[in-house]
């Protein structure tokens, strides 16, 4: 944990960075720039997803070239987005779009956030309380569901399989529950472990490792993440077991879409978690901070994995509801027949 005098030196340091042309311009005597202020802060790329955000913020951010002002960051960890946020907040924002590196630690500034009137949207990982103004993730009870009704379909109802856990925050729980609730219908599917790999190849690999020990005949494995699957497929690999189970992942790495694609054996089908979520919820807090609430302004430039329901759209302020808004982005199977469709070779995920 960070102490209090290195969080505040941190925290005025990025400050003073953030806020340096501001604070010239009014030495100099200058016209406030009128231009709305928006902070993005998203966990560092630590696996193929949080590249993929990286990517889709960026993306987002550069489409409204000099309308915005924009402060960006990236969290090597908790605590460093929590300095990150009040560096903002300091230097001054009207909207903060935040994926949350750990929702527990982060909630304290998110209320003095929510307390300073900015406008807050959370991506992917929810927060402790429902707070935040919009809501933005996928659909991971769906995600969970899907992939496992497709496991069992393909194992003809029986199989012994392995799980392969991400980070222990909510929406690896939902998908975990809505998968076992499947898996759990089917007396001929026996799950022989369900270890955390923590959305990370090098810990789905010793996990996997392990676990290839301990068992001498595996049919699949449900990885519920892509980099988790190519972790478990690099133990497979070096165990000489490949010709014996194959991997269903998740959230649509090109690298995995076009091995679905092509036919790889390994690979049948995986399904969407598109990591472009973060522009989507870029794209509204603009809507809402630059164009008054009006979320058509920002229609065409939702990505369109997206695939936002144009009557959640709202116009106008008055119109907005009480209390937290979510969007939820559909989860969708991909199989060899329409592969093409979700393979975009020059994406960094």
């Amino acid at each position: 944990m960070l102490t209090s005098k290195f969080r505040l030196l941190t925290v005025l340091a990025v400050a003073v960075a953030l806020a340096g042309p501001l604070m010239l311009a009014a030495c100099g005597g200058a016209e406030p720039d009128p231009r709305p202020v928006i902070g993005v802060s998203i966990p560092a790329a630590t696996h193929g997803w949080t590249a993929g955000v990286g990517h889709w913020a960026e993306q987002a951010m550069r489409q409204y070239g000099d309308e915005v002002r924009w402060r960006f960051q990236r969290a090597a960890g908790g605590d460093q987005q929590v300095a990150h946020i009040e560096a903002m907040l300091v230097s001054g924002i009207d909207a903060l779009v935040f994926l949350p590196e750990d929702a527990a630690t982060v909630m304290r500034v998110i209320r003095e956030a929510r307390r300073q009137g900015v406008y807050l949207v959370s991506v992917d990982r929810g927060l402790e309380e429902p707070i935040a103004d919009l809501y933005v993730a996928g659909d991971n009870p769906a995600f969970g569901r899907i992939a496992a009704e497709y496991m069992v379909e393909r194992l003809d109802g029986s199989g012994r399989i392995v799980i392969l856990r991400g980070k222990a925050v909510p929406i690896d729980a939902e998908r975990y529950n809505a998968a076992r609730e499947v898996f759990d219908q089917h007396e001929g599917i026996e799950i022989l472990a369900d270890p955390r790999g923590e959305w990370n190849r090098a810990e789905a690999q010793r996990v996997m490792d392990d676990i290839l020990t301990a068992h001498d005949r595996i049919d699949a494995v449900w990885a519920s993440d892509d980099d988790m699957a190519l972790g478990a497929e690099r133990a497979i690999h070096a165990r000489g077991r490949r010709d014996e189970m194959w991997i269903l992942g998740g959230a649509g790495m090109a690298q995995i879409v076009k091995r679905v694609r092509d036919g790889d054996a390994m690979f049948p089908a995986n399904v969407t978690y598109p990591p472009s979520m973060i522009a989507t919820g870029i794209h509204l807090a603009v809507a809402e901070v630059l164009y008054e609430g009006d979320e058509t302004r920002v229609a065409d430039k939702l990505p369109h994995d997206a695939a936002v329901d144009p009557d959640l759209l709202l116009t106008g302020r008055d119109q907005r509801p009480e209390g937290q808004r979510e969007l939820t982005i559909p989860i969708q199977l991909i199989t060899r027949e329409n592969a093409a469709e979700f393979y975009y070779e020059d994406s960094p995920f």
